[in-house]
């Protein structure tokens, strides 16, 4: 009797001492997987492949999302399975609810015509099939770049605008609509209504 009182007089200080433990669906993962290659469906047809070091999921969140903190291949495919467009970047964050990813740090992508995007943010609304950025980006296609701030695009990256164009390599005419400059994808000649970029607000292509 006496050994059994010192027992439990002992596990009740225990007790006391314990810091109670609090998890925290916000930033604790509820799994991790390594060395990730899978396939993604919409509306029951592949129409993606992501490859990953590392992928967190954090689906008991406020906010449900995929955390890939050691960078993420992307490739979007169309409907016959061609690529339609690869996306690289440092840090992503895919928010189901939304549909919404977000790519931070070395955005690199890359059209099915060639063009590339380089920024360093950039965001891709699945829900409005648009992708959008207000930091700097750089599109090139062989000799041409056309540079600036914000930036947005149908989802394919053939048909997008810079809002705020800054420096860049690129040829003028005398006859586009006021304030806009306008791109045609086929040959990137763009052209300007007063033939300086200081009277230019956005660029866009067609």
């Amino acid at each position: 009797m006496v050994v059994m009182s010192l027992f439990f007089v002992s596990c009740k200080d225990k007790d006391e001492n314990l810091v109670p433990l609090r998890y925290d669906p916000e930033k604790v993962p509820t799994m991790i997987t390594d060395s990730v290659t899978t396939l993604i469906s919409d509306s029951g047809i592949t129409r993606y492949k992501l490859i990953a070091d590392e992928w967190q999921v954090f689906d008991k969140a406020g906010e449900p999302y995929w955390y890939f903190p050691r960078g993420i291949y992307l490739e979007r495919f169309t409907p016959d399975f061609n690529i339609e467009a690869t996306v690289i970047a440092d840090t992503a964050w895919f928010y189901n609810k939304k549909e919404l990813w977000k790519l931070k740090k070395n955005v690199h992508v890359e059209n099915m015509k060639g063009e590339l995007f380089d920024s360093e943010e950039l965001f891709w609304d699945r829900k409005k099939q648009r992708v959008y950025s207000e930091s700097f980006i750089v599109i090139k296609r062989g000799e041409t770049e056309i540079k600036g701030f914000g930036f947005e695009s149908n989802q394919q990256m053939t048909d997008y605008r810079i809002f705020r164009p800054h420096d860049g390599r690129l040829p003028f005419t005398d006859n586009a609509p006021a304030d806009s400059l306008i791109v045609g994808v086929d040959t990137l000649n763009p052209v300007s209504p007063h033939g300086s970029m200081d009277q230019i607000d956005t660029i866009q292509t067609q």
